[in-house]
């Protein structure tokens, strides 16, 4: 019996293997279907290491079609957040209001209560 099963197994993997799916087709797959993507949101953790010390960010990432960008990076240990935004032509760096500094196209200050 367990023959049988490893056998049936076997052949299943096997065929598989052998299905018309190759990697340049996969790929196709993939870029057509990032391409009629209206929006995406993306959420991880960055960890940064540098000599002994580690930092730990999390990161938010929002995308819409026309390359609008929304970055969120907190910084785990002490709550420090950084924002940058994109759209049409213009970049904006917000920041957390105890750094006390932002920039954005006019260099006017603009803190984030």
């Amino acid at each position: 019996m367990k023959k049988k099963i490893l056998f049936i197994l076997l052949i299943g993997l096997f065929l598989l293997g052998c299905s018309k799916n190759n990697k340049d087709n996969i790929l196709d797959k993939v870029v057509d279907k990032l391409s009629n993507m209206e929006s995406y949101k993306l959420e991880g953790v960055l960890s940064i290491s540098s000599n002994n010390d580690t930092y730990n960010y999390d990161v938010v990432v929002s995308h819409e079609k026309d390359d609008n960008y929304r970055v969120s990076i907190i910084n785990k240990s002490n709550g420090h957040e950084q924002i940058i935004l994109k759209s049409n032509d213009e970049v904006y760096v917000l920041t957390h209001k105890s750094l006390q500094y932002n920039f954005y196209p006019d260099n006017k200050d603009f803190i984030i209560d």
